[in-house]
């Protein structure tokens, strides 16, 4: 059996975001146009969703995996960025994300990316 490549979570997670992203993006872009951002927030909540319970769940039972103590780690970080993005949405005057608060999310996600490479 091949030697695990250290690069493989980064890779993972970049491969299940391009799969799964354009779709997304065409709708969310579309419904911030006419005005209905709730549709783009849900749209994120329910991508997110989707990932970790039937991506995650499809992929454990074509080539299940040892339980590892990083995942962990993992879930922890998205649970609080799922919190956090809760926080942005329901707080401020407008009561939706500023542009800010989606770069900070871009930011950490592409720290989050660096940190798992090493």
């Amino acid at each position: 059996m091949p030697e695990n490549n250290k690069y493989e979570p980064a890779i993972g997670l970049s491969i299940v975001a391009a799969e799964t992203s354009p779709p997304e993006l065409v709708t969310s872009q579309d419904s911030v146009k006419n005005k209905s951002n709730d549709i783009a927030m849900d749209n994120i909540l329910g991508s997110n969703t989707f990932n970790i319970f039937l991506i995650l769940r499809i992929s454990a039972n074509i080539r299940p995996m040892p339980f590892s103590i990083a995942f962990n780690t993992d879930f922890t970080i998205l649970l609080g960025a799922t919190v956090a993005l809760f926080i942005a949405i329901f707080t401020g005057v407008r009561k939706k994300s500023d542009r800010w608060e989606a770069g900070l999310f871009v930011a950490f996600f592409a720290g989050y990316m660096v940190c798992l490479a090493p």
